[in-house]
């Protein structure tokens, strides 16, 4: 074959990798459509290419249907206008618009607050009095109540976010907010009168509204902090500014940091609640993002056109915006991803009463929880609570599971171990967590082994070896899964083709291990089991006696174990007085002592330096299709009427007078929190848990290419056979 029909299907390749030979350009006015039109005459006069066509449309939306149904290729758009589109069609970011900075920022949200007011920080804002450039804007409004909201500190019960805001924050100045609850109007001057004329309006008649107003209601001790831009302390600080900011000096100012920390006004660029990206060039996802930044790149360089110029066609912002210079290239192409803290910002934000249902149906497992679980739907629409909660029964941990991902059921409270399956193998997600400290900092426990300090036999993992070991349940993560795990970590059993079950009988003498009454485990895993209060259900999961953490513990303090594998908090709540059930009422914590996985023991209130693993708290897990800020919202307002401080009635973290435990959610919690970041069940577990679980899991895995992929490999194949000619 010569070297001609060589080249060619080396231009076949490249065609069908890069996509078009012409980019159609969508534009949503008569004024951009003639730019576009100009803009083609002069790429084509310079020889760009792909070659440009221009497509009319009537605006961002009809594009992005255009793009949907293949009528269109490319065109420019917002942050927001993609965060949009992003909803309703497939795309990608083939380049950013940039300034002469060349970052691709529009601007940053900014927390500010005074230098000498050095108790403030991003964690502790709630309570505090803030002001804002107005209600709906970007920066006084969205980034800062979407980041607020997306990080767990904020909630909004129903999508009411203004009110949401009004239990935040003790009082506020938000221009524009007058129909909402008074205290968002409440730091608001007016045209400074005293009169309180013009107070709160969304015009320069409020001293308070947009970014310089928003910093004056700072400088004047109105608020704690003000929401604005990064340039605002600087266009009002050093002799800048109008006669208020004379005599200011940015020194004066810091910024508050999302890790708590608080920065120099200058440090904008590392310490923001946002970064706003300029506008991006969106294209169909099978268009070639490197052939449209290159185009527009040449374009730019070498056609002569003024393509962020909007003089000459009878408006502003045609085609790209008037203030960008530059194209950078997207460095994502996944719009989520190119957006990056803004998204979670906009779609924190972006939640209406549409996203609320009208009930939330609650998958419980027992009589009991079912109890509790009606009379907490009773308790919450007294208060008149949204959504209203509904029991769904079912009969075990995984068939709720099932349930809520066939949308029989929407809401459950699972542990570690179970929240891997509930996301792995059912797609679900995180939406609340629970909190044992107080803090958001409280969303994690520890695994520990917890031995009788009279027991001097036992100082190693390995002298577990023909012990009797007493466990929260088959497959629970502080009972069963990280001991477990440790123990294959440590080469003490050796599980052959992942029978950890079997290794496990092999290496305890006896156990208790709720659940292992399966065909084919060893039978000595229940043999200290003791059923119910009625003998039955002997090492049934939920039913025993000794099921569970208390259960597990219960099963060491009555003799039938030499080690309990329980959470730290376990041997607390049921010594010293805590639990006056008979089987505890005279344990005390001092004779009860920790085996460390450093090969040593310790105290039991050594924990964070003698424990097993450091476990994920328990987590509400939902479908992704369900708006996560919803459920918060909902059970964080419920919290302050049923949480720890309830007085009487309904309780939402006590189980006793259902006769049980850990009903619905964990006794021992303090308070329920937002998931944060951690929005799946991996970022939720945390990367050395997931390792942890890996390990006790066995899965072939095999080798699987898209037919994309496969296409590819082909005409590669093709291509190196022709060439060997």
């Amino acid at each position: 074959m010569d070297t001609w029909a060589i080249l060619s299907i080396l231009l076949l390749v490249t065609h069908y990798v890069s996509g078009q030979s012409t980019i159609r350009w969508c534009t949503i006015s008569s004024a951009e459509d003639s730019k576009c039109k100009a803009m083609v005459q002069a790429f084509t006069s310079a020889a760009i290419r792909p070659a440009l066509q221009c497509v009319l449309s009537s605006s961002k939306a009809e594009c992005a249907q255009k793009l949907t149904k293949n009528e269109v290729d490319a065109f420019s758009a917002s942050a927001k206008e993609i965060y949009d589109i992003g909803k309703q069609a497939s795309i990608k970011i083939a380049a950013g618009e940039s300034g002469a900075d060349g970052k691709g920022v529009t601007y940053y949200g900014v927390a500010v607050v005074k230098r000498s007011n050095s108790a403030i920080n991003i964690n502790n804002l709630k309570g505090k009095k803030s002001c804002h450039t107005g209600k709906h804007r970007t920066a006084g409004w969205n980034v800062p109540l979407g980041y607020l909201i997306d990080n767990g500190m904020m909630s909004a019960m129903g999508c009411n976010i203004p009110q949401g805001v009004a239990d935040f924050f003790s009082a506020s100045c938000i221009p524009g907010a007058k129909d909402d609850p008074a205290s968002l109007c409440q730091l608001c001057v007016g045209d400074g009168t005293g009169t309180g004329k013009n107070k709160c309006d969304e015009s320069t008649l409020e001293h308070y509204y947009a970014y310089n107003g928003a910093f004056r209601c700072l400088v004047e001790d109105a608020g704690d902090v003000a929401f604005v831009k990064h340039t605002t302390v600087r266009e009002n600080t050093d002799g800048q500014g109008d006669s208020w900011a004379q005599g200011l000096h940015s020194e004066d100012y810091q910024l508050l940091c999302r890790d708590g920390t608080r920065s120099p006004v200058s440090d904008y660029e590392k310490c923001h609640l946002a970064r706003v990206p300029s506008r991006g060039i969106v294209v169909r996802t099978d268009i070639s993002s490197s052939v449209v930044y290159n185009m527009l790149r040449e374009g730019l360089q070498k056609s002569g056109f003024s393509m962020f110029s909007s003089a000459g066609f009878e408006g502003t912002d045609l085609l790209f915006s008037d203030a960008s210079t530059t194209f950078n290239q997207a460095g994502n192409e996944n719009y989520i991803k190119w957006m990056g803290q803004y998204y979670n910002i906009l779609r924190a934000m972006d939640c209406t009463e549409s996203d609320v249902p009208s009930r939330l149906r609650w998958c419980v497992l027992s009589h009991g929880e079912q109890q509790k679980c009606a009379d907490m739907a009773v308790a919450f629409k007294s208060k008149s609570l949204i959504p209203n909660i509904q029991c769904v029964y079912g009969s075990s941990v995984e068939d709720c599971m099932k349930k809520i991902q066939n949308k029989e059921a929407d809401a459950i409270t699972l542990d570690g171990g179970y929240i891997y399956t509930a996301g792995k193998s059912f797609g679900l997600i995180p939406a609340v967590g629970e909190s044992y400290t107080g803090d958001t900092d409280g969303s994690i426990y520890y695994a520990v082994a917890v031995l009788r300090k009279s027991n001097r036999d036992i100082q190693r993992f390995s002298d577990l070896k023909s012990k009797r070991s007493c466990h929260t349940g088959y497959g629970r993560t502080a009972g069963w899964n990280i001991p477990m795990g440790l123990l294959i970590e440590k080469s003490i059993i050796k599980p052959q083709t992942c029978q950890v079950a079997q290794a496990a009988g092999e290496f305890f003498e006896s156990a208790c291990v709720p659940g292992a009454n399966q065909k084919g485990f060893p039978s000595n895993l229940c043999e200290q089991c003791i059923g119910d209060s009625s003998g039955q259900s002997k090492c049934e999961k939920g039913k025993d006696l000794y099921d569970g953490y208390d259960g597990a513990f219960r099963c060491l303090v009555e003799g039938h174990g030499d080690v309990a594998f329980v959470k730290h908090s376990t041997v607390f709540q049921n010594t010293d007085g805590n639990n006056t059930d008979s089987w505890a009422v005279n344990l005390e914590s001092r004779d009860f002592q920790l085996l460390c996985s450093q090969e040593s023991r310790a105290e039991v209130t050594q924990y964070t330096k003698c424990n097993l693993a450091r476990v994920p708290s328990h987590a509400v897990m939902i479908r992704p299709d369900t708006n996560h800020h919803v459920i918060f919202g909902l059970l964080d307002k419920a919290q302050n009427f049923f949480g720890v401080n309830a007085a009487s009635g309904f309780k939402m973290f006590d189980s006793k007078p259902y006769e049980g435990s850990d009903l619905i959610f964990k006794d021992s919690t303090i308070t329920l929190i937002g998931v944060g970041e951690r929005k799946t069940y991996e970022e939720w577990l945390g990367q050395s848990y997931l390792d942890a679980v890996t390990a006790m899991e066995c899965s072939a895995s095999s080798t699987v290419f898209s037919s994309s992929s496969l296409l590819l490999m082909s005409i590669v194949s093709s291509l190196v056979s022709l060439l060997a000619l």
